[in-house]
């Protein structure tokens, strides 16, 4: 009896084909739009996972300069070489330690030239950012203690430079700065986090800060912290060695600050989740939108069928038999727009993953969520049309005009 009245329900569908189709229309867009916004939010926090984990794995970020809640941060004066050794010689759990002071400058190879960032720092930058090398060599300790103005280029950097070239061991200028090229950093990516990871040509620490930005300053320390270690101790240490270094009172606020990467993370992932699910929540009110017209249109099904129902009840049909019919009518039409709105929430999926440069990650709990939803739908908007045609009263019916 079930399959006899889900061929029904199909032929039913199948003659009234548009009307039909855009019953479904709500159903199929609010199923395409809740799987793809928590998909493509899901590639989002994963990018953003990523990105940290690129940058580095336990890894502080220590800054001069204090965040503010609502507010830019409070200047401070930079650090210094001796902070940097202080923290690697007194503070216990760091693996290694980089200073870097930060420039801009256009990079210039005969007609070819780009404007990129220039980060001064030894070869421990490398290591704590996950650098490695494609091409060339790192820093040798001559150059580092002379400041000698040699560079490693990032991968997009080597490509403006040297679109064609495979010998890179030529000299380039950085500014003002005549500069030996030494090795070429293998590609990251960009960050959704921030700036392209490869735009940027490392030299150096002294030969930034004596031939371009002119000062002895450590702008920022990027610190790797050893795998045996706690992450929040080692930050511990580290506020507490530079308070005292700054003579700070015990009373007053620090003048810098320390970030813990993996804190970052999380943070941004709980924001990018608390987004998906809202951004899935308005979506799914199409759901319930697209149910309501999927009533409406049952209830005009009624209407214009009522002989048809009076004459099923006056040859023997039950009141259940009818009420089945019309809501397994109004199921197969949920179901049927759920089907669709699934291959339309993926293929929005895989377009908005790829424009928005996000991992694709497919979630087979929100796809049978969203499936089971539509057909739920079906059956509670279907109700009471089914049943006002259940109720009928044959005679009356026979004589509908």
């Amino acid at each position: 009896m079930i399959l006899q009245t889900l061929l029904m329900a199909l032929r039913e569908i199948q003659r009234n084909a548009l009307r039909s189709f855009l019953t479904m229309l709500g159903v199929i867009i609010g199923v395409g739009s809740v799987i793809a916004m928590v998909t493509i939010g899901n590639g989002a926090t994963a990018k953003v996972r990523s990105d940290v984990a690129a940058l580095g794995q336990n890894m502080l970020m220590v800054m001069p300069g204090a965040m503010r809640r609502g507010g830019p941060p409070t200047s401070a004066t930079p650090f210094t070489e001796e902070d940097i050794h202080a923290i690697r010689r007194e503070v216990h759990g760091i693996e290694a330690i980089a200073g870097t002071a930060s420039d801009s400058a256009v990079a210039i190879l005969g007609a070819d030239q780009w404007s990129t960032s220039i980060t001064g720092a030894d070869n421990d930058y490398l290591y704590v950012r996950n650098y490695q090398l494609r091409w060339g060599r790192e820093f040798a300790p001559g150059e580092i203690t002379a400041g000698t103005p040699v560079c490693i280029l990032g991968n997009t950097v080597a490509k403006k430079l040297f679109p064609d070239a495979q010998d890179y061991a030529k000299r380039i200028r950085v500014g003002r700065v005549s500069c030996q090229v030494i090795g070429v950093l293998m590609a990251k990516g960009a960050a959704a986090m921030g700036p392209d990871q490869d735009d940027l040509i490392v030299m150096p620490l002294r030969a930034v800060q004596h031939r371009m930005v002119g000062n002895t300053y450590v702008g920022m320390a990027f610190v790797k912290v050893a795998a045996t270690a706690r992450v929040a101790a080692v930050k511990e240490q580290i506020e507490a060695l530079l308070r005292e270094r700054r003579r700070l009172p015990r009373d007053a606020e620090s003048d810098f600050s320390v970030h813990d990467l993996q804190e970052v993370a999380q943070a941004m992932s709980s924001v990018t989740a608390a987004l998906t699910g809202l951004l899935g929540g308005i979506a799914a009110v199409s759901l319930l939108v697209g149910g309501i017209g999927i009533m409406n249109i049952m209830l005009v099904s009624v209407t214009e069928r009522t002989r048809e129902i009076g004459t099923r009840l006056a040859i023997g049909a039950l009141a259940h038999e009818v009420l089945l019919q019309f809501l397994v009518e109004a199921t197969v039409l949920s179901t049927l727009g759920g089907v669709f709105g699934i291959l339309l929430g993926l293929g929005l999926s895989v377009l908005g993953t790829r424009l928005l440069q996000v991992p694709f990650i497919f979630g087979l709990g929100i796809t049978v969520a969203a499936f089971v939803f539509s057909a739920a739908v079906g059956i509670l908007f279907g109700y009471l049309p089914a049943r006002r045609a259940a109720r009928m009263n044959p005679i009356e019916a026979l004589r509908h005009e």
